[in-house]
């Protein structure tokens, strides 16, 4: 009985120093980003307060969709826009990098916010993070430096940060083609939130350097040339259209009336 006690115990020591070095080694591999504990995230996230809403179910429907899109590829880096501002496009890229990271493989989703006009990405998140994706790109930063977490597992941010004089040229410049590369060596996918494309051609630089577009349309508002004119602009630009998001669709089920956006 005590050998058999010995070998028992020196199997558990054994095991328990294998799951040791492989911690460390995961340790060692992980990126170092910051956690940001006083987050106060807006309610239209809805993915992260009610997971099992009706809302929630069609954003997993879109992440389905979407990563169906590659035909057995992987995808790596997916560009939102929209034709114009307010159409939910913040929104949705929050919810959808949320519904990513709460998939069951449990993959490293990274979520930059690209718009260095008007970024929304912090205040949607109610975080504090003045330095983001503009410092990196001029050279005031390491992509490390600005990264951070909310209580959110997977999922990682970049704001837009400080407002650049020349956001188009850093957009399009050899830093940021490099930048994608190197994330794309860290993370599963990686979301990138651009400027709506009709105003200024931020979305079609990035989205040709991406895996593909998603364009965020908001029903009842966005006129249908100006929707063909983004997509236009997009063809252009050599960016692959994935699909169209319809926000501010009401959703008429027995007993419910939910509206999305």
């Amino acid at each position: 009985m005590g050998k058999i006690t010995d070998a028992l115990k020196k199997a558990a020591e054994d095991r328990f120093e294998r799951i040791d070095k492989i911690n460390k080694i995961k340790e060692h591999r992980q990126i170092v980003i910051k956690k940001k504990g006083d987050s106060r995230m807006d309610s239209r996230i809805v993915t992260y307060f009610d997971p099992k809403a009706l809302i929630s179910e069609q954003f997993k429907i879109l992440r389905t969709n979407v990563l169906s899109s590659q035909k057995g590829k992987a995808l790596k880096v997916l560009v939102i826009t929209s034709s114009i501002h307010q159409e939910g496009k913040t929104v949705t890229s929050l919810n959808l990098g949320v519904t990513l990271a709460q998939s069951t493989k449990k993959p490293r989703v990274l979520l930059i916010d690209a718009d260095m006009r008007r970024g929304r990405l912090a205040k949607y998140l109610g975080v504090d993070q003045p330095a983001g994706l503009s410092e990196v790109l001029v050279g005031q930063a390491e992509a490390n430096q600005v990264m951070f977490n909310v209580d959110i597992d997977n999922l990682t941010f970049m704001t837009s940060g400080a407002v650049p004089h020349n956001p188009v040229e850093l957009l399009d410049s050899d830093v940021m083609a490099g930048l994608i590369e190197n994330l794309k060596k860290q993370f599963d996918h990686i979301i990138i939130d651009t400027p709506p494309i009709i105003s200024v051609t931020d979305a079609g630089i990035v989205g040709a350097q991406a895996d593909g577009v998603l364009m965020v349309i908001q029903a009842g508002r966005t006129q249908r040339g100006i929707v063909r004119r983004a997509i236009e602009l997009l063809h252009q630009s050599h960016a692959r259209i994935l699909g169209h998001v319809l926000t501010n669709v009401e959703y008429h089920l027995p007993e419910y009336i939910y509206r999305y956006l």
